[in-house]
């Protein structure tokens, strides 16, 4: 275990997260030392641990087993995830479809929701965790092409300003073959049908 995991590990035992968490609540006009929020400080820097616990997994190690095989196409969603956005540290959340042609080699399908796992827990914007996934596929499983389509629910839009809380934001990122043959695109998005991802 290297110094960056330790630390991650430790945050919860982080006097400096606690204490800035304290401040935030007084900020807010909050006691943090009321009954409720006592622990409150404690309990944010433990959920922090799995909030961005991102930080701490290398997405090549998670890509390395793979396994000798052909296929034309393979199609890995709705994977659904969980993240937080840079611009508020609010949470936003959907779901992603990862479609790739491989090369020579396949990965176990558990492998493509810890990638999204990995880059979905870390301070993000939608359209970054979207490039991210893409390029972590054909950089570290040498595919012929990629496709990954994320729709996402964003509650800084929806809790604040324009509290539009119906609206979606679908972003997607096209790598290799899939960049030149429209036919294969129309087929990952046929087959994905955005609509199975609604709950």
């Amino acid at each position: 275990m290297d110094m960056s995991e330790i630390r991650q590990n430790n945050l919860r035992n982080n006097e400096k997260i606690k204490e800035a968490i304290k401040t935030i609540l007084k900020e807010i006009g909050e006691d943090p030392d009321r009954e409720g929020l006592q622990r409150t400080p404690f309990r944010w820097a433990k959920a922090a641990e799995e909030w961005f616990g991102g930080y701490n997994k290398d997405p090549k190690e998670v890509l390395n087993r793979t396994f000798t095989e052909k296929s034309d196409l393979v199609i890995e969603g709705p994977i659904q995830f969980y993240s937080m956005c840079e611009h508020h540290i609010a949470v936003f959340y959907g779901h992603i479809w990862i479609g790739y042609v491989p090369n020579k080699y396949v990965t176990g399908l558990d492998k493509l929701i810890k990638l999204v796992e990995i880059y979905s827990r870390r301070l993000q914007i939608q359209e970054r965790l979207t490039q991210q996934i893409a390029d972590a596929m054909m950089e570290y499983l040498d595919c012929k092409g990629v496709m990954v389509v994320c729709k996402g629910n964003h509650l800084c839009v929806g809790s604040r300003e324009t509290k539009n809380q119906s609206t979606k934001t679908i972003t997607s990122a096209v790598r290799g073959i899939f960049e030149k043959d429209s036919i294969l695109r129309a087929e990952f998005l046929s087959l994905i049908n955005l609509n199975e991802g609604e709950r």
